[in-house]
């Protein structure tokens, strides 16, 4: 009888220790950033500047960014990559920008490449995000806006898209939340012990500007119908449009034709 009444109170201690470490650890799972030494040199091009966004207060940290500007450009891209890596994997397609006339603003997220802190909660992620927009925002007034998120950063550009209303939305490969993410790979997580919820969904109804989606049908990461709720939810965007890119997984969708041909 003993043994009986034991076992289920063992289990419940080590499902609990096991929400603990995922309430605590949670930065790991979702963050995979790879640092750069300070006297690393990117090889983008002339017409790509490094840029630092100064975060001040107790949980101060100096943020970096690539900006390719352009002599006459027709708006700006705002870039927000994903989860893992870093700005010299991430500024990859600045052939591509120049050739439709656009500049790009890319972040490196805390711990990222040259970034110094750490990500410590969502509010402080999109703080540093916001922080960024309203330091490059001033010089294109009057030109194209275009919030860009992959992946992790899709969370991101939906939520600064909410509140800033840019001309257009570029969202590929995103997730619904991670709330909803998590319940699909981890049923057995309580929501509540989430502390990136990052609710794309709650930001889409009010995006008015145009939005585009682009995910890989064979995504096994975030599947494909994480997009399709998104755009569903888009009710007051101006225009909206889904492509699903036939042979594209997660990490390929920037090496499809219909990729390129679909943002041009």
């Amino acid at each position: 009888m003993h043994l009986m009444w034991s076992l289920p109170l063992v289990a419940a201690a080590l499902y609990a220790v096991l929400l603990a470490l995922l309430w605590f650890g949670q930065e790991k799972l979702i963050f995979q950033p790879q640092r750069l030494p300070a006297d690393h040199r990117f090889d983008f091009g002339a017409d790509v500047h490094e840029v630092w966004v100064e975060r001040p207060g107790p949980d101060a940290a100096r943020l970096h960014a690539l900006h390719l500007r352009l002599p006459a450009p027709d708006g700006l891209v705002f870039y927000l990559h994903g989860n893992a890596g870093n700005l010299e994997g991430w500024f990859v397609n600045a052939d591509f920008w120049r050739s439709v006339n656009h500049d790009v603003f890319m972040l490196d997220y805390r711990g990222y490449g040259k970034s110094s802190g750490r990500i410590t909660s969502e509010a402080q992620l999109l703080d540093d995000v916001r922080a960024a927009w309203r330091q490059v925002a001033p010089a294109y007034a009057g030109k194209r806006w275009i919030f860009f998120g992959r992946s992790l950063g899709t969370g991101l550009a939906a939520r600064l898209a909410a509140e800033v209303q840019p001309d257009l939305t570029v969202l590929v490969s995103p997730y619904a939340s991670m709330v909803q993410l998590a319940a699909e790979a981890y049923p057995w997580v309580p929501a509540p012990v989430l502390r990136y919820p990052l609710r794309s969904d709650l930001a889409m109804p009010a995006i008015r500007g145009t939005v585009l989606v682009l995910h890989g049908e064979r995504d096994t990461l975030i599947p494909i119908e994480h997009g399709e709720r998104l755009l569903s939810l888009a009710r007051s965007a101006r225009r909206v449009q889904f492509v699903p890119l036939v042979d594209a997984g997660h990490g390929d969708v920037h090496q499809q034709p219909a990729y390129r041909a679909t943002l041009a």
